[in-house]
């Protein structure tokens, strides 16, 4: 070979087809991630932890609940009895445990509706100073274990001279009052309790509804001549009804729901039925006295009655309509 022809040669080199770079940018995306950012999915992918826990752990024991409200339980031993269970429900002390829930349910509504609507128009206006401090005093109840709140509730108000609140009761001038052994002062204990755990979670509710009422119509309700009365039952209370709505009806739910109340002042029985609440009669038949499949007829009883009460409530206050 020439030396002109191996200089033309290098001068020349040969010409190979282009290859595309193998870049991560040019692969297609995975089809199941876009599969799951797609509009149609993305939402049920989101609500997927709730449906889930709802379907385990709320859906499937009703369920269960309602097989077994129709059988006879015993250890190693099932037999299907129809509506054995529901008719004996019709004694006096489901009726009592009942009546004792209802009263407890109305006067929990009635005190954890009207008392904290009043305490958060207080702590809102500008008469009360170091708001900060009492809101976050107000919600510490709450995180309090109703077992450590129900024994020193229990020793305050004891049978003794020395209970706290027998000291006050003599120092009015009447006698001492055995709390705990009295239909009234029995309801009274409950409901104190319970009204001192909640109230400060319902005043944190209230008081951010009033967060969001403009200032302005508060200014035409004086320029009006409106005064503090008429600005809150024709401006405060219109703009608060979502929210009590669903105060009453939380406070409906875990009244009927009530147990540890119950059981903080006379653990397993009260003397008459003083104290005995529907779950509690669920607890005593189907744990105390092993008969599963009664407590099971009980507890769906007792759901059928919250689904109603809880109905007729939205549908009286009107939470059904459109617009509101």
């Amino acid at each position: 070979m020439s030396e002109a022809s191996a200089a033309k040669n290098m001068a020349t080199p040969e010409v190979t087809p282009d290859k595309k770079p193998n870049r991560k940018s040019d692969k297609k995306p995975n089809k199941f991630i876009k599969f799951l950012n797609s509009k149609k999915v993305a939402p049920w992918v989101f609500v997927s932890p709730f449906i889930i826990s709802f379907l385990v752990l709320t859906l499937y024991p009703a369920i269960q609940a309602i097989i077994m409200s129709f059988q006879s339980v015993l250890p190693g031993q099932v037999t299907f009895i129809g509506w054995g269970n529901y008719e004996r429900l019709l004694n006096p002390t489901f009726f009592r445990a009942l009546q004792n829930t209802s009263v407890y349910v109305v006067l929990t509504v009635l005190v954890l509706t009207i008392i904290p609507i009043i305490l958060a128009v207080l702590l809102d206006s500008k008469v009360v100073k170091f708001k900060t401090i009492f809101r976050a005093s107000l919600f510490v109840p709450s995180l309090t274990s109703v077992i450590v709140a129900g024994t020193i509730f229990r020793m305050m108000f004891g049978e003794s001279d020395v209970a706290v609140a027998n000291q006050i009761v003599a120092f009015i001038g009447l006698d001492p009052i055995e709390w705990r052994y009295n239909s009234w002062s029995a309801m009274f204990l409950m409901v104190i309790l319970c009204s001192w755990r909640w109230m400060g979670v319902n005043i944190l509710y209230f008081l951010a509804a009033l967060q969001n009422i403009p200032r302005e119509l508060y200014e035409s309700a004086e320029i009006d001549g409106a005064n503090v009365f008429q600005k809150f039952f024709y401006v405060t209370l219109p703009r608060l009804k979502p929210i009590i709505i669903f105060v009453v009806t939380i406070s409906i739910i875990n009244g009927f729901r009530m147990f540890e109340e119950s059981f903080v002042f006379w653990e397993t029985s009260s003397p008459g039925n003083i104290g005995l609440t529907v779950i509690g009669y669920v607890y005593q038949q189907g744990i105390q006295q092993n008969d599963m499949g009664f407590g099971a007829a009980i507890g769906v009883v007792l759901m059928l009655i919250i689904f109603v009460v809880s109905f007729i409530q939205l549908l009286v206050t009107g939470a059904f309509k459109r617009g509101d």
